[in-house]
């Protein structure tokens, strides 16, 4: 088992978190309950989900399983987030004090617990001044209804500057970052990461098999068919297949995946899951399972300790391609990145 500290905080969590967004829509409170319950199994302790997922089902499902397992609701770690739309009026949306005060109790009472470990913001509001969330959030820790807080979806400069606000005004500090991040995507690299690391925050990755495309259930030039969501639904997501589809770095990825993955005996969802669990800053991976089985292979990848060879050999074929200044050729960034790597 590996356990890790949450950002800088000192509360430990699993290395694969269990995300929960399929949770009354994809998969039912049985198989929702399900999953809980061989993630636990397993051995992980913590559970993400969210307000908007499925409109709030996702946080009654959790909050019933608790309800009923109260040994492991002793031990779980929760983290939900805040920001997008629960209602049709125009402060049912934002970072603002109205309704993070109203979406924060609304998920306390859904989840049936008194105290949120993990609070995040689902996305940065541009509308809403950032001392004000800020001073939400410290005095929801302060009033004991949440233990820490995170972002979600935030970018380099909007991380640095909450960071910086909260160290200079005294308040809480923020933990974590939610970011998209596998394989296929690594732009985060770029400044995120270091603005992360700056501020003491660690890494929680969604979507890290890169919506199914690092397991190897998609095939150069073939339109998805079967049990794959764009198999399902055809016209969710076509145009966004095409293109990555299109690309030679997603198959040279892919094929560099499935060689390793090969040689090892293990699954390619593993392998990538293993090179995203073990890159810098990163806290914990979050799992989207839709079934037990997937679930359990992907927890398989807490065995997997990828060489330095296969780790080099993922990360230099996944580069983001990055043409000119300020990140790319001729850049301060990339010169400093060659500079460091020499030391």
């Amino acid at each position: 088992m590996d356990y890790r500290k949450l950002g800088h905080s000192g509360a430990i969590v699993t290395a694969y978190c269990l995300g929960t967004m399929t949770f009354g829509a994809e998969a039912d409170e049985a198989s929702s309950h399900k999953l809980l319950d061989d993630y636990f199994a397993w051995g992980g302790n913590f559970i993400d989900t969210a307000d908007v997922y499925s409109a709030g089902k996702s946080e009654e499902i959790i909050g019933r399983w608790l309800k009923a397992r109260p040994s492991e609701a002793k031990q779980a770690v929760i983290a939900t987030k805040g920001r997008f739309p629960m209602g049709s009026g125009p402060n049912d949306i934002g970072l603002s004090r109205r309704h993070l005060n109203q979406a924060l109790d609304a998920s306390l009472v859904r989840l049936g617990v008194e105290h949120i470990d993990l609070y995040q913001m689902h996305a940065w509001d541009a509308l809403t001044p950032i001392e004000e969330t800020l001073r939400f959030l410290d005095d929801a820790v302060s009033a004991g209804k949440i233990g820490y807080y995170g972002f979600s979806n935030y970018v380099g400069w909007q991380i640095a500057k909450a960071a910086e606000i909260a160290k200079a005004r005294g308040y809480t500090r923020p933990v974590t970052l939610q970011p998209q991040y596998n394989l296929l995507v690594r732009d985060i690299e770029l400044e995120i990461v270091a603005a992360c690391q700056d501020a003491g925050m660690g890494l929680l990755p969604w979507s890290p098999l890169g919506g199914g495309w690092l397991t190897g259930k998609y095939r150069r030039d073939q339109t998805p068919t079967g049990a794959t969501r764009l198999g399902e639904n055809p016209s969710r997501g076509m145009e966004s297949y095409a293109q990555r589809n299109a690309q030679e770095r997603t198959w040279a990825i892919i094929e560099t995946v499935e060689a390793i993955a090969k040689a090892r005996g293990v699954s390619m969802a593993q392998v990538a899951l293993a090179w995203t669990a073990a890159r810098p800053a990163v806290t914990s991976v979050i799992l989207g399972a839709r079934t037990s089985e997937q679930l359990a292979d992907n927890l398989a990848a807490a065995k997997l300790l990828l060489s330095e060879e296969e780790m080099t050999k993922l990360s230099d074929v996944s580069q983001p391609h990055v043409a000119d200044y300020p990140y790319g050729a001729g850049g301060t960034n990339q010169r400093h990145r060659k500079i460091e790597g020499g030391r």
